[in-house]
């Protein structure tokens, strides 16, 4: 007899369970064959997500009676991919093969939010205070760790306890799994990901993308291309930019369970030196102990003081939202608002930008913001320098601004004010005191540089232990004190930490800058490549760039650098490596790049220094460097 034959009595189907992820996986490869008698635990098919490769495993032993799915097959959670026979649950969990890193994050300034970032109100990384106790904060660099974890101790419930869900949150949490520790990640967002991935980094750089594409089609009207006006439909971008970060977070909620870290949602303060209360949405409270904790609790927007109450006010949060108004005061002239400006520059929205001090991004060499200076100047609505912000009177008609300083308007009526003057930490927030953790007036957490506080087995890491506010510097934060934790002998040693700022064009610096270099008596050479020698550049039609370089002058090596054009934020790169590794003009020089490339503009700086650049004629002085 042929055809489609019944189930047995015994055979149950093994269904997919919650991968962790809101869309399909594909089926990457089927590990059984019709007939087969499986084990307990034994992997039966793979699975490929955007973020991970797991293995499906059956849940109780029996034979492989049919096959209902084939490589390449897309499945989802409950999509039934074969039949056991034998006793047993309709039911199947995923484990991971290899867990991948976390997606890197530029980043809430990020700073948070934008990632890349860096604040008006800049303090360095806080050593402790003298006399202050700290664990071992001498201890050198080295791979191999001190002592194996030790285990959690009865009277607790977690190794570590993470406060805060931002890059350096998950990442401390991840690295620490992975050492082998017991952890738990507390999250006051519904999503992990913290500033930078929900309303900073990502969905920022998403609208940065669509700024840019709007700008690209507009330039290549005047080399025989054109498109047209475009035509603005902000909700759809507005779902874009949060489908771009549901992806993420998805991911990271996947990379949590995978390493099978407890995520615990809430708002959490510390109740005695080695617990904490976690306070949730409903109000109730739980209480959690644990041997060593991370405090990774981020940063919040500043509000100017004597603002009125009023929802056309917004920060950089509520800018993500794209409510689109006619016209938009944006104050504060630092990364945060000149990336949203460009944005709403882009979408059509009559910009201007007001701020305190007499430039625009504060603490970046002056040469390196001049070209994004000049192209605003001419697409913005007004660009007020020395210019202060003295009231704001909510009317029905709009927001009237009043000002002061040097290139004061009149009174000025606006549909929307951004205020983004700089962020705040949130180290006074959770009831350190309770477990005798430091906390100075403002807000910032002292730590030593293995990122323990003065409290040895509570470590701080990201926005609230000091500027620059930046994910990437929080994320090596995270696995240095990840990795204390666990014995290894490691600590906190960069020699620089880059900013970048997404405008357009794009400003990128990394180690000693001039400013710094020159108001601390700091002996420097420069070497500088203009973009408008470069022929990809060039044929980009943006070649109002260039690079710099800064340079020993007794031993030549790179000590610091700025590039100001597109993609500089990835360019930048380059120079870090080379100041992290000590090279020198003509390590880089003589490292052949691609041609035509922007990155070669790097090599092209460098032979500058050196005195071997052919590309440009730059009389010498005297021979070139050997």
């Amino acid at each position: 007899m042929t055809g489609a034959r019944p189930p047995a009595a015994s055979s149950f189907e093994v269904r997919l369970p919650d991968l962790g992820t809101a869309g399909e996986v594909t089926v990457l490869e089927v590990l059984v064959k019709v007939g087969d008698q499986v084990e307990k635990e034994q992997a039966l098919l793979t699975l490929e997500s955007e973020k991970a490769t797991m293995d499906v495993p059956a849940m109780v032993a029996g034979k492989v009676s049919r096959i209902l799915v084939q490589p390449g097959d897309k499945v989802s959670t409950g999509t039934a991919v074969l039949e056991l026979e034998g006793p047993g649950q309709v039911v199947a969990s995923a484990v991971p093969v290899a867990a991948p890193a976390a997606p890197a994050r530029p980043t809430p300034r990020q700073a948070e939010p934008f990632g890349g970032e860096p604040y008006l109100d800049t303090i360095p990384i806080q050593p402790l205070p003298a006399g202050a106790p700290a664990g071992n904060a001498a201890a050198a660099a080295g791979s191999k760790p001190a002592a194996a974890p030790s285990p959690v101790p009865a009277s607790f419930d977690y190794d570590v306890l993470v406060v805060g869900a931002g890059p350096g949150g998950y990442t401390a949490a991840f690295r620490a799994a992975d050492l082998g520790l017991k952890v738990a990640l507390v999250e006051r967002w519904p999503t992990l990901g913290g500033v930078c991935l929900n309303v900073g980094c990502i969905p920022s750089k998403a609208l940065l993308h669509a700024a840019k594409v709007i700008e690209d089609a507009r330039a290549m009207a005047s080399h025989g291309i054109e498109f047209g006006a475009p035509k603005i439909d902000a909700a759809r971008l507005r779902d874009w930019k949060n489908k771009v970060v549901g992806r993420l977070t998805t991911g990271l909620t996947g990379l949590a369970r995978q390493r099978k870290v407890t995520v615990i949602r809430g708002v959490a303060a510390f109740a005695g030196t080695h617990a904490a209360s976690v306070t949730g949405e409903d109000g109730v409270s739980q209480r959690v102990t644990f041997a060593h904790c991370v405090i990774a609790a981020g940063s919040e927007s500043l509000r100017l003081p004597g603002l009125p109450d009023d929802p056309r006010i917004i920060d950089s949060t509520g800018a993500l939202e794209l409510d689109l108004p006619r016209r938009m005061l944006v104050v504060g002239g630092g990364i945060i608002g000149l990336e949203m400006a460009t944005v709403y520059a882009a979408l059509g929205v009559k910009v201007g930008v007001v701020e305190l001090t007499e430039g625009l991004m504060p603490g970046c060499d002056r040469d390196l913001v001049r070209p994004l200076e000049k192209r605003i100047a001419a697409r913005y609505e007004a660009i007020m320098l020395r210019t202060r912000v003295t009231g704001v009177e909510a009317l029905s008609e709009g927001l009237r601004v009043t000002f002061e300083g040097e290139q004061a308007p009149e009174p000025q009526l606006y549909d929307k004010v951004l205020v983004a003057v700089g962020r705040t930490p949130n180290g006074g927030k959770l009831g350190c005191d309770v477990a005798g953790v430091l906390v100075n007036e403002r807000g910032y957490i002292p730590v030593d540089r293995q990122q323990r506080t003065n409290v040895p087995h509570i470590f701080a890491i990201g926005d609230v232990v000091g500027q620059p506010m930046l994910a990437h510097k929080a994320t090596h934060e995270a696995k240095v004190a990840a990795e204390v934790i666990a014995g290894h002998k490691r600590f906190f040693d960069a020699r620089s930490i880059p900013s970048v700022a997404y405008t357009d064009p794009e400003i990128a610096w990394a180690g000693l800058t001039e400013t710094d270099a020159k108001a601390k008596g700091i002996a420097f050479e420069k070497a500088v490549f203009p973009w408008a020698a470069s022929g990809r550049s060039l044929a980009n039609g943006r070649d109002e760039g260039f690079t710099k370089l800064l340079f020993d002058p007794q031993t030549h090596r790179v000590i610091g650098g700025g590039i100001v054009g597109t993609s500089a934020g990835d360019l930048i790169s380059e120079v870090m490596l080379a100041i992290e590794m000590g090279a020198d003009a003509a390590d880089i020089g003589l490292t052949i790049h691609p041609h035509p490339t922007l990155s070669e503009t790097v090599a092209m700086a460098a032979e500058a220094f050196d005195g071997t650049l052919t590309d440009l004629y730059i009389p010498q002085r005297g021979t070139a460097r050997k």
